[in-house]
């Protein structure tokens, strides 16, 4: 008796959690355009100085849109045991044009927590939407929360097939 309640409770539960998670997809507002960026891109970023614009240095990172707008990213730019992969949200600005903004949390080799990375953004996607360029900043806060360093970059960006 008590395997057949555990059993038909479970089976509610998985069709409760089903019926949720498409009455959730439905109510999502169509971004009107948005969906052209979803998905994994390999993503090449350039740190530039931000009174010059010339390049300070340059690395990989795969980068993923996910259907609602939120994102994943995770760097060559710093060992991945420093820092958490960076969490986030995008969104669909107009025609081609996209912003994203994502945080990463930063440890020293002993593994205590030293700094947050807030990365900001915009995109412009390409007609067939296989590749992207990016421009924006990363601000870097301490412990505290408090701005401690503000730099620029640029990316360009290929879908991930």
């Amino acid at each position: 008796m008590r395997n057949m309640f555990l059993k038909t409770m479970g089976g509610m539960a998985l069709a409760i959690s089903l019926l949720t998670m498409f009455a959730t997809q439905k109510a999502l507002p169509q971004q009107g355009g948005g969906g052209r960026l979803e998905g994994t891109w390999d993503v090449q970023v350039t740190l530039r100085n931000c009174q010059t614009g010339a390049e300070i240095r340059s690395f990989p990172e795969l980068t993923t849109f996910m259907f609602g707008g939120t994102m994943l990213d995770s760097t060559s730019g710093i060992p991945q045991a420093l820092k958490t992969p960076g969490q986030g949200v995008w969104s669909h600005v107009s025609g081609d044009t996209y912003r994203f903004s994502f945080k990463s949390l930063n440890f020293n080799s002993a593994g205590a927590f030293t700094t947050s990375t807030k990365v900001t953004h915009e995109a412009t996607l390409n007609s067939d939407a296989t590749e992207y360029t990016s421009v924006g900043t990363a601000e870097v806060y301490d412990p505290a929360g408090n701005l401690i360093l503000t730099g620029c970059s640029t990316t360009t960006a290929t879908r991930f097939e």
